[in-house]
């Protein structure tokens, strides 16, 4: 411990890991509560932390997504016709996905009839699989956030913690509420440890996170 950090070392890179999150009792709060990211506090527009799209890490996830969009059933996304006719990427450097009346191109609205919520969310659970290998990474992490930099020699030092208003930029100086600050969205019956244990097995490996399991919880 360093710090209030849980440590890791995983070959060359040295995991530290925001106690203080993993044991808190934060959740999602999508669809039951979420106040949005916007200006102003909007529940009944369901956007979540959709509305400025969805930056992609590569190539290769941008060429996954794409794939992705190009088999979605019309009845589970909702903006399929205006993909299908201008695309899903906001231009040709295809690192982000477009924004329309609002909202990623892939978040279907409430009233929808195929299901409100991230069509490629939806389109995962239909074929029984874990919605993390159809989203974009920064989708499924948030959120977790991991701030990379330079260790000692090769090394590298991973810190694994929350996202807060400040990592948003420019749009989070203007949002009108945050869910990983205040106590609004810290209801949850489980410790995020075991509720994002999937997308922190994810991104640590399952080794690493076995072990950080047992650290924070005994077992």
């Amino acid at each position: 411990m360093y710090d209030g950090m849980e440590e890791i070392t995983d070959g060359e890179t040295l995991w530290r890991f925001d106690r203080d999150f993993l044991e808190s009792r934060w959740a999602c709060l999508w669809g039951r509560g979420c106040l949005g990211i916007g200006p102003e506090p909007a529940e009944h527009l369901g956007l979540g932390c959709c509305s400025v799209g969805a930056e992609l890490c590569d190539v290769d996830e941008a060429r996954m997504i794409a794939a992705l969009a190009a088999t979605l059933d019309p009845g589970r996304f909702e903006r399929q016709g205006e993909a299908s006719e201008r695309g899903i990427f906001s231009d040709g450097a295809r690192n982000h996905t477009r924004v329309v009346d609002g909202a990623c191109i892939f978040l279907n609205r409430p009233g929808f009839a195929g299901g409100a919520g991230c069509a490629l969310h939806l389109a995962a659970i239909d074929a029984g699989e874990p919605p993390i290998d159809w989203k974009p990474s920064v989708c499924w992490q948030l959120p977790i956030r991991v701030d990379w930099e330079p260790g000692a020699g090769d090394t590298e030092v991973a810190t694994v913690r929350r996202w807060t208003r400040r990592d948003w930029g420019v749009e989070g100086e203007e949002m009108a509420w945050c869910c990983t600050e205040g106590s609004l969205a810290y209801v949850s019956d489980r410790p995020v440890i075991d509720s994002l244990g999937a997308e922190l097995e994810a991104i640590v490996g399952t080794e690493v996170y076995v072990e950080l399991r047992h650290r924070i919880t005994g077992e």
